[in-house]
């Protein structure tokens, strides 16, 4: 199993321009050895973590030896995305951050460990926004770079749910159960509930089936998750916005050397295909270099967690 790794810089400043001095950021290395081989760079989903392989990880199915990303070809890199409570790390001044200042964190502890370049970046949800929030300010950093179930900004629909979100996780008196629960309904599709609940009821526990297991992922986040990290990461994926500093999307797009792969969930409710299909279209207009892929799925934005034989397929074309 891989530890978790400590990367301390002596200072770093955020684009609202607060400092922290010394601050840390934390990593998991899999696989090959850094110096001498292609490097993969993992970004974690919201209430994830850096351990994408083994055991444990929550990859596991598609990072490993001889699996799509193949540990025994390359070197496998994921950091903890800063304030997700790894480490005991959170930060109450959560404002002073928007993703675009972790994709710095995250560039600078690459410098830090010898990475010059990478062979691809991928990462699900709010980590696949770090995969656009890097291509952005790093455009010729990465040979790949695979956004899944993302996007390059949040939408409006994001920023809504996200402000529900904080309202939740500031006033419930159980916020993290009842926060959790609320995600569960934007992570889901209505059909994959239906067809799995339906109407069922729990006699026992006098409760529909679907409450039963609603309140099931509440509290299992909550008994290993903290309040402070999960208001950050909420905060977080609504601040995604490559082109946040008024550069023209073209401009950011035309500097992205990358070949860019897109993945799509044809049922994802929380960064739609339409969305997908939209900047696919915008990008094609100006480079040649990217391919969209589609997952089919009833189960909304948790596809790209549930759907590993399509995950698997099309991952194999890449690596």
């Amino acid at each position: 199993m891989s530890t978790v790794r400590s990367i301390q810089f002596d200072s770093f400043r955020t684009s609202s321009g607060a400092v922290y001095s010394p601050i840390e950021i934390h990593y998991q290395h899999f696989g090959q050895p850094i110096a001498d081989s292609p490097v993969v760079l993992i970004h974690h989903s919201l209430t994830g973590d850096s351990n994408v392989a083994g055991k444990f990880g929550w990859w596991k199915r598609v990072v490993g030896d001889n699996k799509s990303i193949n540990t025994q070809k390359y070197a496998v890199i994921a950091f903890n995305i800063l304030g997700n409570g790894i480490k005991g790390q959170t930060f109450k001044n959560y404002k002073d951050f928007h993703l675009g200042d972790i994709a710095e964190a995250i560039k600078r502890g690459l410098q830090i460990l010898g990475v010059t370049r990478l062979y691809a970046s991928i990462g699900g949800s709010i980590g696949g926004g770090l995969v656009w929030e890097m291509a952005s300010k790093y455009p010729d950093f990465s040979k790949h770079i695979i956004p899944v179930a993302a996007n390059w900004k949040a939408s409006g629909w994001i920023i809504a749910n996200t402000f529900i979100q904080h309202r939740i996780l500031k006033n419930s008196s159980d916020p993290l159960v009842d926060a959790r629960m609320h995600a569960m309904m934007t992570y889901r599709n209505p059909l994959s509930i239906e067809q799995r609940f339906n109407r069922e009821y729990n006699e026992e526990k006098q409760i529909y089936q679907v409450e039963n297991w609603l309140l099931g992922h509440g509290r299992k986040l909550s008994q290993r998750y903290s309040l402070d990290a999960y208001i950050m990461m909420n905060h977080l994926l609504g601040s995604i916005d490559f082109a946040r500093d008024g550069r023209p999307l073209e401009d950011i797009i035309k500097s992205i050397s990358s070949t860019i792969h897109i993945i799509s969930i044809d049922s994802d409710q929380l960064f739609t295909l339409w969305e997908d299909v939209e900047i696919v279209e915008t990008i094609r207009r100006f480079k040649k270099r990217v391919i969209h892929y589609q997952i089919n799925s009833k189960h909304g934005h948790d596809a790209f967690l549930i759907e590993y034989d399509q995950i698997e397929n099309i991952l194999n074309k890449i690596f």
